[in-house]
């Protein structure tokens, strides 16, 4: 048995951390564990800012989107001094095991931890769904539900003023919301950053599909498809975020002029944005984040560290960290392939 459970979220928030956290408090306490929260991810650790998380504390809270606890993308192993105060921390609060709840870059740096003697059990969270090791992450199907409904709201424009209209969503190396919801909203062209489509394939496709005799036509892009793809445009270089992460400019824009200029068809764009991280979770979402939850308690119960939770199938099973985070998860070639049956891309 631990004493002690830290349990923290990291990196971009997502529908459904809550949900985690309150599985993570009450199965903890269930199995005779103090729970105590990391405010703000790893910089909590580093600070020593933490809060003692009590079932009255996460009373009420699956329902809500983003996370109590807060975030942020410190990366704790790029500073020695910051590990050195990530584990004073740790033996100051009497924590035994940590619970982390997060994305890539997040996992990447618990592995690091874990394999200088802290023991924690990841959990993986992202609306992008690109975590090798699981099939499905927190958030993932709550931000496919609001793109989804997005592409239905424009659906009703675009029909109405016989436009062309041009979603771009989140994804920055995974197209996996813009393919998942492309095809749920039955868009007619579907852009991710992990299949290369020239203009000239775009334009041909929206044509033949306009001489049809369908004068309208839905785009949904991911944010990460290659900006060279797109010719005539220039596109400025990009900035970062803290943990090297590019912040895109806006490739649906970019994307939105080229084919009014191409095709002589009236354009419009809309970028969903920081849309897709918020609100309140799916119950897919919820019932997922409850699991994995549990989940983590019990490997840390048993004393499995270093390893992440995830889903196969519909089992939780874990997975070492070490493999989750040498491996990158994107959308088979073939996978889209399948997806051109459905919508309107054609080769």
């Amino acid at each position: 048995m631990t004493g002690t459970i830290g349990v923290l979220t990291g990196g971009g928030d997502c529908p459904g951390l809550n949900a985690a956290i309150r599985a993570v408090v009450r199965s903890g306490i269930a199995s005779g564990s103090e729970v105590i929260g990391i405010r703000n991810g790893w910089q909590g650790l580093i600070t020593n800012d933490t809060v003692p998380l009590s079932d009255h504390a996460i009373s009420g809270i699956i329902s809500w989107g983003g996370t109590i606890l807060g975030s942020s993308r410190t990366d704790p192993v790029k500073n020695s001094d910051d590990i050195k105060s990530l584990k004073r921390t740790i033996d100051t609060q009497g924590i035994g095991a940590l619970v982390v709840i997060g994305g890539d870059g997040t996992l990447r740096a618990a592995h690091e931890i874990s394999s200088r003697g802290v023991p924690l059990v990841g959990i993986p969270k992202t609306i992008d769904n690109d975590i090798f090791g699981t099939d499905v992450t927190i958030g993932f199907d709550t931000a496919v539900s609001t793109v989804t409904e997005a592409i239905d709201r424009l659906h009703t424009t675009a029909e109405s003023h016989h436009r062309i209209m041009v979603l771009e969503v989140m994804g920055r190396r995974s197209g996996r919301i813009a393919l998942a919801a492309g095809m749920a909203g039955g868009a007619d062209q579907i852009l991710v950053p992990e299949v290369r489509v020239s203009m000239e394939e775009i334009c041909q496709s929206l044509d033949v599909r306009h001489r049809s005799g369908k004068k309208f036509s839905i785009v949904v892009v991911a944010e990460g498809m290659r900006h060279e793809d797109i010719d005539g445009t220039t596109v400025p270089e990009c900035d970062r975020d803290e943990c090297g992460h590019e912040k895109f400019v806006g490739i649906g824009n970019f994307l939105g002029k080229e084919l009014e200029r191409r095709m002589g068809i009236e354009t419009r764009v809309t970028v969903l944005g920081h849309v897709q991280r918020g609100g309140s979770p799916t119950a897919q979402d919820r019932i997922l984040a409850t699991r994995l939850g549990i989940a983590a308690v019990d490997q840390i119960h048993t004393g499995n560290f270093g390893c992440m939770v995830g889903v196969r199938g519909n089992r939780i099973a874990p997975m070492a960290l070490e493999s989750v985070v040498n491996q990158s998860r994107g959308i088979d070639p073939a996978e889209y392939a399948r997806a051109k049956l459905v919508t309107g891309i054609r080769d």
